[in-house]
Order: C-alpha cells, then structure tokens, then sequence
C-alpha cells in the first residue's frame, strides 16, 4: 500500500515536467466558447469552479441484474476546484478539489440531502476528499488537449455507518482525466467535446467495495452556440468498474443528457445539466436522473 501511495505521488507532482513553452493565441468570443475543458488558463490566471450534481433513484438492479423498485435514495456531490496558472504559454495549471456529500435513503425526499439533519438510518453528510491537482498540455502543438491528474484523499473513516447509510469511499483515488475538443466547421457554431475519466481506487480489500478497482467514464459532448455567450449541449456518458481482483466488484452505467451555459460577465458562467441512466449492468447498480448545476470564475 505504501509503495503504491509512494508511486501515485510522485507520478501526480512530476508529471508536469512534460509541459514546454508553447504560444497559445487569444481569440474573439467568451469563456465559454474559447476556455473550453481542454484549454488551460494564463500564468497569474485563477480557475475556480462550484460543480453540484445531485443523484436521485427509485430502480436498482438486483442480484439476478433485473430491474427492481425501491424506496428512493438521493446522493448529492458538491465539488469545489480551484486551478491556478503557472506557465507563461498556458501548458501547466496546478491546484486542489474539495468535495462535500451528503446521502438520504429510506424513501427520504429527494431534497432532504439539503437538510445535513444526519437522522439515524437515513442520512450522513460531510466533507469527504481534498485532491492536490495539476492540469497540463502535454503536446506542445495540441493545445485543445490536455491531461488532469489528482490524488485523492479520504477524510472520512467509514464509508458506511452502523446502520447502513453508505457516504463515499474510502481510500485514496488516482484519478486521470483527459480533454479534447475541436470545433464543427469553419466557424465557432458548433464543437465537439471528449472526456474520458479514469479512475484507480486502491487499498486494503475489507476497506471499501471499490478498492482495487479501475472506473472508466468516457463522454461525449455535443455544444452548439447561438451565440458566445450561450451555448445547448447533448451528452452521453458511460461508467464502467472494473474489478482488478477476483473477487472484486464491477458495475456499469450509460446515461443521456443535455444541458444549457451562459456566460454572466466576462469572468462568470452558470451552467445547468440533466442526464438519464437507462440501462446499467452488475447488482445494485442504480438507474436514476441527475440534476447539476455549476458556476466558473476566471480571473
């Protein structure tokens, strides 16, 4: 275990060493339109971003994999980024992510996670990972593609309590997200966004359900701006668990959305989005919605 952490590390903070100079030319439009995931801000330049995602479900596959009801549970994420650049070319940005949960189950109104009331059987809230980051470009002559690598680290000592009420995993997470974007076309009407998240949770295998495991969620991202300060997108996205021991644990999960961003000033956005998980294989994987708002500053 030591060794793996020891390895994560330094991977994480070493990794920005594949960043040169590299000149990166302003364009016309907002930040929506031009700071795309994939592109990264200035040296001196601030990043953050306010990303809610709220989970509700009354359908799970049991352990034959049939689609079953039961009484509603509701996980919401709050997540919390912050990036700031150090690269005169736009080729490294480092920072941090704090997430915030809090879960209902018991047939608990999918609002009740708002209440952080920590009722006995039913609910548990708190700060749950803090994750060092960095995000780089690791081609010099492909700037609409980048690379976010972060370790994340637990803050909570029992993803479930005593009566059941799961919170989040447990043990540390290396994740690697990778950002590409290219625009529809001779103009900046439309673009298409890929973004493929892999996640590798490991640790001792009594500790939580995903330990030793490999998650993958590729999307894809279809923006068309009627103008630069607003954009309509559709998405699909998948999530794959892969066990990476014999007795592991694997689920998966494909689910459609779409969403809307408005650029409110020059420095602010808001953003809205909805996604349906129609199908999904491996027991007690849960069909749902999901509702998530954000905001983004730049400075």
């Amino acid at each position: 275990m030591k060794k793996i952490f020891t390895l994560a590390l330094a991977t994480l903070f070493t990794i920005g060493a594949f960043a040169q100079d590299d000149t990166d030319d302003e364009q016309g439009g907002s930040v929506i339109q031009n700071l795309t995931p994939s592109k990264l801000i200035g040296k001196g330049q601030v990043d953050i971003k306010w990303f809610n995602n709220l989970f509700t479900q009354t359908r799970q596959l049991d352990t034959n994999e049939d689609v079953v009801t039961i009484d509603r549970q509701t996980f919401f994420t709050s997540t919390l980024d912050a990036f700031f650049g150090v690269s005169e070319n736009r080729r490294v940005s480092v920072g941090a992510i704090l997430e915030f949960r809090s879960n209902v189950i018991g047939g608990r109104g999918a609002l009740d996670v708002f209440s952080f009331d920590g009722e006995r059987g039913t609910a548990r809230s708190g700060l749950t990972n803090i994750a060092p980051s960095v995000k780089y470009v690791p081609f010099k002559n492909l700037s609409n593609f980048s690379v976010q690598s972060s370790l994340f680290i637990s803050l909570i000592g029992d993803e479930s309590d005593a009566e059941g009420v799961f919170l989040d995993q447990d043990g540390f997470t290396l994740q690697n997200r990778f950002f590409y974007d290219l625009p529809l076309g001779s103009t900046k009407e439309w673009q298409l966004f890929f973004d493929l998240n892999t996640e590798l949770n490991f640790g001792d295998e009594d500790d939580s359900f995903a330990n030793n495991s490999l998650r993958l969620i590729p999307g894809a991202f279809l923006s068309y701006f009627p103008s630069s300060k607003f954009t309509a997108q559709v998405f699909v996205q998948h999530f794959q668990l892969l066990a990476l021991t014999e007795n592991g644990f694997e689920q998966d999960l494909t689910g459609v959305g779409a969403g809307v961003k408005y650029q409110l000033t020059d420095q602010l956005n808001i953003e809205g989005l909805w996604s349906y998980f129609a199908r999904g294989g491996g027991a007690f994987t849960g069909l749902g919605e999901s509702y998530n708002i954000g905001l983004r500053y730049v400075l």
